[in-house]
């Protein structure tokens, strides 16, 4: 099997270039934390924005056809769990079943912080999205992931249709 249990694990980081992104703060943990700062908590509202966006502009290259093009610009980390071809045929295959998506709404932006297992190390940004496709009954769940890779810009690290 395509490892689609890791790609579904692991998230999608975006390089500056095609999904900018500014470098990473520095990492704060939504887990257990101590109470944030006022500015702190701008920072990661802001944070969140950004990478919903990011998040949107990859899910709509897959929209378009340019799967290949989200590889190319994805982690390591992406790259380690699937060659370019099975990437791109995995998503192409997933979302032909679902048909062509209607509305997307965004129901959530989380962080994660992997020490390694099944999910390679690494602090880790999910946007959650509910998108109704023109084959699906219902919403269907889209997870797109971002990785902060070692030069501290968060990239795709994987990208799943439930």
């Amino acid at each position: 099997m395509f490892k689609k249990t890791l790609l579904a694990a692991v998230l999608v980081t975006v390089s500056i270039g095609a999904f900018a992104q500014s470098p990473a703060p520095a990492p704060a943990s939504t887990q257990s934390a101590p109470a944030l700062t006022p500015e702190q908590k701008a920072q990661l509202e802001k944070q969140d924005a950004e990478m919903a966006q990011a998040s949107l502009r990859i899910a709509q290259m897959i929209d378009q056809g340019q799967t290949g093009h989200v590889w190319d610009q994805s982690s390591s980390i992406a790259k380690q769990t699937a060659n370019r071809a099975d990437f791109i045929q995995q998503i192409n295959a997933d979302r032909a079943k679902l048909g062509t998506p209607s509305t997307r709404k965004l129901v959530a932006v989380t962080r994660t912080q992997s020490t390694g297992g099944k999910v390679p190390a690494g602090l880790y940004i999910n946007a959650s999205y509910a998108t109704q496709f023109a084959h699906a009954k219902q919403p269907v769940r889209e997870l797109i992931s971002f990785h902060l890779d070692s030069d501290h810009v968060w990239r795709l690290a994987g990208y799943t249709v439930r």
